[in-house]
């Protein structure tokens, strides 16, 4: 919630009062504990919340480790470090356009033959467990509702972006390291 522009912690729900900030420094205290090796169910008797709920919370952010995975993103200015960085780690596919190259796809074909590569694109994607996505705030939003899997976002600007733009290979790397393990 926002007033007079400064973002509110608390949200009223019925006749309770719930502060969001208190609800992110208990999940940031769950996993602190659960990174650091306890149990869900040691971590609930320290910090008097139900296993159960420990263990639904991971449940609501899982990504699988070692599952099939791809990356798209445009238009990436680095993108031979980003294909580098993505081979290192054996990502399964992945599509990389610079904004030249995107705006060649968008206009080599009549529109019902883009519409048509696109729809296969998709599909294609939605073949995978995971997905990096790298782009503007607005594409992230828009693919992200056409996927059904886990999709990893890296946002790369406010739509709309007209120029190329480099993607930070430390957070890709950082990415990676994780769900590959």
């Amino acid at each position: 919630m926002i007033y007079r522009g400064v973002e509110m912690d608390l949200i009223r729900i019925g006749d309770k009062v719930i502060s969001r900030k208190r609800i992110n420094e208990s999940i940031d205290n769950i996993l602190k504990l659960r990174a650091n090796g306890m149990s869900q169910s040691e971590a609930g008797e320290k910090l008097n919340i139900e296993r159960t709920f420990i263990s639904r919370l991971e449940g609501l952010g899982e990504v699988r480790k070692g599952q099939s995975i791809a990356a798209a993103g445009f238009p990436i200015g680095n993108k031979e470090e980003v294909e580098k960085v993505l081979k290192k780690f054996g990502v399964d596919y992945y599509m990389l356009l610079s904004e030249e190259e995107r705006n060649k796809f968008a206009s080599q074909d009549t529109g019902a033959q883009v519409i048509n590569q696109l729809m296969e694109l998709i599909n294609k994607f939605r073949g995978f467990d995971t997905v990096i996505l790298m782009a503007s705030d607005y594409r992230i939003k828009m693919i992200r509702d056409m996927l059904d899997n886990q999709i990893i976002e890296i946002d790369i600007g406010k739509s709309p972006l007209k120029d190329d733009v480099s993607v930070d290979i430390n957070m890709l790397t950082e990415i990676l390291k994780i769900l590959k393990g």
